[in-house]
């Protein structure tokens, strides 16, 4: 696929694809970044695609891409929920201070962790899933498991620590 192709592709496909994507959720600044990611993915998988059913490839890379996000969305609302202080425990002023800034410095680091760190991370830590069940899901093998979770721990240290 050359530069002109890609640029036919896109003016053909991309406010259909970017529709797509609004319908499946309801957020047109998200359905303009996700269907621009598609666009993405697919200039820097130029070189390995046929143009014989582009649409169909447009679409399932959408829809992929929507899952991704809501994925994404609901690793942040689970940690938003299991990040909360103890109910029973009486924290002083200067103690909820101190855990919210610690809560505040985790949460950037989960998302300056790359994605298959933090997906890893999360699994384990938010999951409880064992190194070989999150192998399986994510169709990898252990020892790849591991050092992404080395990894994202060995961030975690630095930057928490």
């Amino acid at each position: 696929m050359n530069k002109g192709d890609f640029q036919d592709i896109f003016n053909t496909y991309f406010e259909a694809i970017r529709r797509f994507v609004y319908y499946k959720t309801s957020d047109e600044q998200v359905a303009e970044d996700i269907a621009e990611d598609v666009f993405m993915q697919l200039w820097e998988r130029r070189d390995r695609l046929e143009l014989l059913n582009i649409k169909a490839l447009l679409y399932k890379m959408a829809s992929d891409n929507v899952v991704s996000y809501y994925r994404k969305q609901d690793v942040r609302l689970s940690f938003a929920e299991n990040m909360r202080p103890d109910e029973s425990a009486s924290l002083s002023p200067q103690e909820e201070l101190q855990f919210e800034e610690l809560k505040a410095r985790y949460a950037a680091v989960l998302e300056e962790m790359p994605d298959g760190q933090r997906e890893v991370f999360l699994m384990n830590r938010e999951e409880s899933l064992k190194y070989h069940e999150i192998a399986e899901r994510l169709n990898l093998s252990v020892k790849a498991i591991e050092k992404r979770m080395n990894a994202a721990l060995s961030l975690l240290r630095k930057k928490l620590l």
